[in-house]
């Protein structure tokens, strides 16, 4: 199959989308099933007709920027440092858990010590990008609810930065499939976590002595504004990966840095197009990127990994919320809408894998969990919750 320039791969994925998009809503079925089932489809290990599946991959992480970016512009500073306080403990215990259970599935499946221990590692978290998608953000009554789930996603995002620089740290394999350590620098890791606090107060300056009067001068050219929140946007979360952290963490603290301004809803309101566009390509790259060949060889340790996350989470995540003093019926809402695997375990794969720590199997172990979470879990939360996507005209809210 001849390459394609990427405006056709765009006619591609975006007419196939619509078209797949229409069947999915007629049948009543989550529309982020269509995109996830189009790349399968249309991408390398499909038909082939979009075969730059990693470029397209690289032009979707935008959207998880914006994502997180509209995300913080809803929120008030105050509020989640309290939610980070209540939710340290919680995130770190469930972390522990999932990793345990990870573990004991990919050993009862044959996998080596060190596969079994990156799969746990992968079980750990959960998806940012199906956990803020199907978050109603204009709801005041769920407010609440989304701070709790951005905060345990934030604290997540922290430890899998860990996992990262720890992978990162360690070569090869030895002979008998124990890690060859070469010294994961402790030190590095460490100083990483410590510009966290760092970034947040130099971009809380800056907001302070030249955004907010930038704004206020230029309120009234509207062009401007949205340039100026793409540029600040996409700033902080490029400055935030040169010091080791991550694009979302970045772009996050950006927009919680201008939530407090008149014109915060004035953004966020208009980039939501622009972050809806970026994130069908990102659903595209995720079923564009398994190679369905394998599947037969993973297909039941992953629909048992896969169930397990999806009907243990709520659960865990339910009794250590409730244990913080939450009510019953939002901790259970929070659970289900943290009940899935995350993208970050998509990295954690690619990373083990490329570094040739884990085989290709278990690395497709871990990426048919992970799509066979995201779209199981989608349709628990539409159906029992508020979300953007909902099926119900009484459960949609955006």
């Amino acid at each position: 199959m001849p390459e394609h320039s990427i405006i056709h791969s765009f006619f591609l994925i975006f007419s196939g989308a619509a078209l797949l998009a229409s069947v999915v809503l007629y049948t009543r079925q989550p529309i982020l099933v269509a995109y996830i089932a189009l790349g399968a489809i249309l991408g390398p290990f499909g038909l082939n007709y979009v075969s730059d599946a990693r470029l397209l991959s690289e032009i979707a992480e935008i959207g998880i920027i914006f994502l997180l970016f509209l995300l913080g512009l809803d929120m008030q500073p105050s509020n989640l440092m309290r939610m980070l306080r209540k939710a340290t403990l919680v995130a770190l215990i469930s972390s522990l858990a999932f990793a345990a259970i990870g573990y004991v599935v990919a050993l009862a499946f044959g996998y080596s010590q060190v596969e079994a221990i990156i799969v746990g590692c992968a079980m750990m978290f959960s998806s940012t990008i199906i956990g803020i998608k199907l978050l109603p953000t204009t709801a005041l009554h769920h407010r609440h609810t989304g701070e709790l789930v951005v905060g345990m996603l934030l604290l997540q995002d922290l430890i899998a930065i860990v996992v990262l620089l720890v992978l990162g740290g360690y070569g090869q394999p030895t002979a008998d499939g124990e890690l060859a350590n070469n010294s994961a620098n402790v030190i590095d890791i460490l100083t990483t976590l410590a510009t966290l606090p760092l970034l947040v107060v130099a971009v809380f300056l800056t907001v302070r002595y030249v955004i907010v009067k930038l704004i206020t001068q230029f309120d009234r050219f509207h062009e401007y504004i949205f340039l100026l929140a793409i540029g600040w946007c996409l700033g902080v979360a490029v400055l935030a990966k040169q010091l080791g952290l991550s694009l979302e963490i970045g772009a996050f603290i950006a927009g919680i840095s201008i939530a407090t301004s008149p014109i915060s809803q004035y953004i966020a309101e208009h980039l939501k197009p622009l972050r809806d566009f970026f994130l069908v390509l990102f659903f595209f790259s995720l079923g564009a990127a398994f190679n369905l060949g394998l599947l037969g060889q993973v297909i039941v340790p992953a629909v048992l990994l896969a169930i397990l996350m999806v009907a243990l989470k709520p659960v865990i995540f339910r009794f250590l919320l409730y244990r913080e003093k939450e009510p019953n019926d939002i901790a259970w809402e929070v659970g289900f809408r943290l009940g899935q695997i995350s993208e970050f375990s998509l990295l954690i794969a690619y990373l083990a894998t490329s570094s040739l720590i884990i085989g290709q199997e278990a690395s497709h172990l871990i990426q048919a969990a992970a799509i066979l979470t995201f779209i199981l879990n989608t349709y628990l939360v539409i159906l029992r919750y508020p979300s953007p996507i909902a099926i119900s005209d009484k459960l949609r809210r955006d």
